[in-house]
């Protein structure tokens, strides 16, 4: 299916940007796994393409700092020649209620979670106007259709990210570049085993499906929406979330 084709997986090491890896990988992709901080778990996963009999590479850069993704736009460019495929993945939290919320608290969500998908899709269009190809997929949440108590920063940077992709699928839709997003809900991560049981289980309540999602959820529509079979698609949000968004 990727046979040929290059991808990035911002935040890719671990829980969904692992699986979206590993499975574009096992379609023959040449993946960069984007990581900020553990190198161990990039390693790891890198190792994982590796025994799929997949190439690639990993990378070390925080998606927030304008620099470092120059740099690694620059790696895949004198590495492979092309860039594919984008899936803006990398997020994080800093939860705290809004009359508690410190303004660095706001801004690395921002940060990282918002202004990381502009950097890094700014640098993949320029390339695929070239090519007239290609695929972005952004990786927004559940929080962002539908808000939650103690997460405005999250909410807004992942709001925000539907934004963007509405807008730029217009800008780009004429050169052969789709632009997409994914809302996923309740993923079992690392980002969400930290909550509490009495939490999860609130949660699960809402669910229609009654159950957690696993990252292979998502990573299945990121493949489909990153495939041909998809080159009719553009500037949609997938909720993939049991239908905790109805």
């Amino acid at each position: 299916m990727f046979r040929d084709k290059v991808a990035l997986v911002t935040g890719g090491s671990r829980g969904i940007g692992r699986a979206i890896v590993l499975s574009l990988a096992k379609e023959g992709a040449k993946v960069l796994i984007n990581y900020k901080g553990n190198e161990k778990a990039a390693m790891e996963t890198l190792e994982e393409v590796k025994k799929i009999g997949a190439e690639g590479e990993i990378f070390r850069a925080d998606v927030s700092v304008e620099e470092g993704v120059e740099k690694m736009f620059n790696f895949i460019l004198e590495k492979w020649g092309r860039l594919d495929i984008l899936v803006n993945n990398a997020g994080i939290t800093k939860d705290n209620l809004l009359i508690r919320m410190k303004n660095e608290e706001w801004e690395q969500v921002i940060n990282t979670n918002l202004k990381g998908v502009f950097y890094c899709t700014r640098a993949a269009v320029k390339i695929m106007l070239k090519q007239r190809y290609g695929r972005i997929i952004n990786v927004s949440s559940v929080i962002g259709l539908r808000g939650n108590i103690g997460q405005a920063n999250y909410a807004a940077a992942k709001a925000g990210i539907i934004g963007f992709t509405k807008a730029v699928a217009r800008e780009v839709a004429s050169r052969g570049i789709t632009v997409n997003a994914v809302a996923p809900g309740f993923i079992l991560t690392d980002m969400t085993e930290v909550l509490s049981e009495e939490m999860k289980k609130k949660v699960l309540e809402e669910i229609p499906m009654g159950r957690f999602g696993n990252p292979e959820d998502v990573a299945n529509v990121v493949k489909f929406l990153a495939s041909d079979e998809a080159s009719y698609i553009t500037g949609v949000v997938l909720s993939i979330d049991g239908g905790l968004s109805i």
